[in-house]
């Protein structure tokens, strides 16, 4: 089940029609969202935080989610479903645990979520996902324009993420900031664009401030860039899919 339930929740999080109230959600852990604080740690979220995952293991729990995200975690190009390998562990839990307890807006993750009961798995597969490097040919911006929108990114992202993300997009685990390196254009994009519209409930609210007054045409130029960016000796060409083995 937690394998059907991570490629579910990594794949289809940010791409599913929200067909129902997301609200309806809530409560799930005992837990209401307007009480919830974006760094407060606590219940099952700390609990799954608190283990040490296992790669090896991890690597079995991961499996089924490569038919999504590939095995190499490099997810896809077009944004879809959005590239995982070398994502801190820390952020990959809470984004489960944010779903599971209805802090996260997805009905079509949330039926899976609920079921996941063991922790452990979770810090298996985060820590399998964590060790892989970042493919670096992931999905960039392929406008005619793309050197002036990588340009005015650029501006932006020295300006205003830098100082959260790094100057090579590596976040920081210990804060739940993500690794943007090696991530899609597209993933990008629609990403900043629900967060700034106020869809990504379980968002950190600092970045809520920032990227609020950003225009379309800003957020086309930041994820351009973003997209853009590599971490030095963490970048690795995506290793082809190993064949399916015999039953």
């Amino acid at each position: 089940m937690l394998r059907v339930l991570l490629a579910a929740v990594l794949g289809l999080a940010t791409t599913a029609t929200l067909a129902a109230d997301p609200r309806q959600a809530p409560k799930a852990a005992g837990i209401e969202s307007k009480d919830y604080q974006w760094a407060k740690m606590e219940g099952e979220l700390k609990e799954a935080l608190a283990k040490a995952g296992d790669v090896k293991r991890g690597e079995e729990t991961y499996e089924i989610c490569g038919a999504c995200h590939l095995p190499s975690g490099a997810g896809r190009p077009d944004g879809t479903f959005p590239q995982l390998a070398g994502q801190h562990t820390t952020v990959l839990i809470k984004q489960m645990a944010d779903i599971r307890m209805g802090l996260r807006d997805n009905p079509t993750m949330y039926p899976f979520a609920k079921e996941m009961t063991d922790p452990r798995d979770l810090a298996d597969t985060a820590a399998y996902i964590q060790s892989l490097c970042i493919p670096a040919d992931h999905g960039k911006y392929e406008g005619a324009d793309a050197a002036k929108q990588v340009a005015a990114g650029k501006e932006l992202y020295e300006k205003q993420c830098l100082e959260c993300h790094g100057k090579n997009g590596e976040g920081n685990k210990e804060k739940f900031y993500p690794v943007i390196a090696g991530q899609h254009y597209k993933y990008l994009l629609r990403q900043m664009t629900e967060i700034r519209d106020g869809h990504r409930r379980n968002a950190n609210p600092d970045m809520v401030k920032v990227i609020k007054p950003y225009t379309n045409e800003q957020l086309v130029a930041i994820s351009a860039y973003q997209a853009s960016m590599s971490m030095p000796g963490a970048m690795c060409k995506a290793k082809p899919a190993k064949p399916a083995k015999k039953k």
